[in-house]
């Protein structure tokens, strides 16, 4: 009796919604691998390896403090300028971190992609989750700076209740980083010469988000621009509630919220299906 070949066809998913979140959780050990893997790696065979994550704020600092504050006159809304600064500069440096760590995933990682089965959005959550880390230790930093003028009576406690939702604020700049870089990802898979405009995209946003000036000072024919941006009303809030300057609007935080949540979801979309053939065009 002659027995029939059997012949089995493998594909992928093609749906929009088939998302293995299921997934993410299973191989939860590969997370927390990609966590350590990326933490030793990036300072691995440098001379000053994680001070930088000291070193990179400072002079940060110093010089916007040089041509901001110094230069060109702009105001800090009577705060010291070190902690004007330092608080802007460690939020945006994290969302910087995980937006770029995420614009480079497919093409960065098609080594591993290519060979073995996992749930991809674990290497973008790792990477937010890694720049979490640094993230963590510059705002310590930030927290010393801000003891020592409390302490030597230059600046008075600007602490208050909305302090409370920090956690909340670093989630939205997280998510929203990350959806924005999974987004930018896909495309750039695909059009390598979109990643000469990443660059120049990022400074603009950068300029268009209050960081090295308080959202009062922008002229109102800019003003709102500025308040468009999503990023705007969580930096505000966030030096509100460390600083006890800026802004705290209810509705410009549910608006950045919504955003966040729009962008991930159509970046989490659009990255599972680009990831299932992006093989074949990297």
């Amino acid at each position: 009796m002659e027995l029939k070949d059997k012949v089995s066809h493998i594909s992928p998913k093609r749906r929009w919604f088939d998302v293995d979140i299921k997934g993410l959780w299973d191989y939860r050990d590969l997370y927390r691998s990609f966590i350590r893997r990326d933490f030793v790696t990036t300072y691995k065979q440098t001379i000053l390896g994680p001070l930088w994550y000291f070193i990179s704020p400072i002079f940060t600092t110093i010089m916007y403090m040089f041509v901001f504050g110094g230069l060109a006159g702009i105001s800090t809304d009577g705060l010291p300028q070190p902690l004007f600064y330092m608080a802007g500069i460690t939020l945006w440096g994290y969302f910087q971190a995980c937006f770029g760590a995420c614009t480079n995933v497919l093409a960065g990682n098609a080594g591993i992609f290519s060979k073995v089965y996992f749930p991809r959005l674990i290497v973008p959550l790792s990477s937010c989750t890694t720049n979490l880390i640094r993230f963590g230790i510059q705002l310590l930093m930030f927290i010393g700076v801000y003891a020592y003028y409390v302490i030597t009576g230059k600046f008075e406690i600007g602490l208050n209740w909305t302090l409370l939702l920090f956690p909340v604020y670093v989630l939205m700049v997280a998510f929203t980083g990350m959806a924005m870089g999974l987004v930018v990802s896909s495309l750039t898979t695909k059009y390598r010469d979109l990643n000469f405009l990443v660059g120049f995209g990022m400074q603009l946003l950068m300029y268009g988000t209050p960081i090295i000036y308080p959202l009062s000072f922008a002229p109102e024919q800019y003003k709102q621009f500025i308040i468009i941006n999503p990023l705007t009303h969580i930096f505000e809030a966030y030096k509100y509630a460390w600083l006890g300057s800026g802004t705290f609007d209810v509705n410009g935080l549910i608006y950045s919220g919504c955003f966040m949540l729009v962008m991930l979801t159509l970046g989490v979309l659009i990255f599972n299906q680009q990831e299932k053939k992006f093989i074949d065009t990297v």
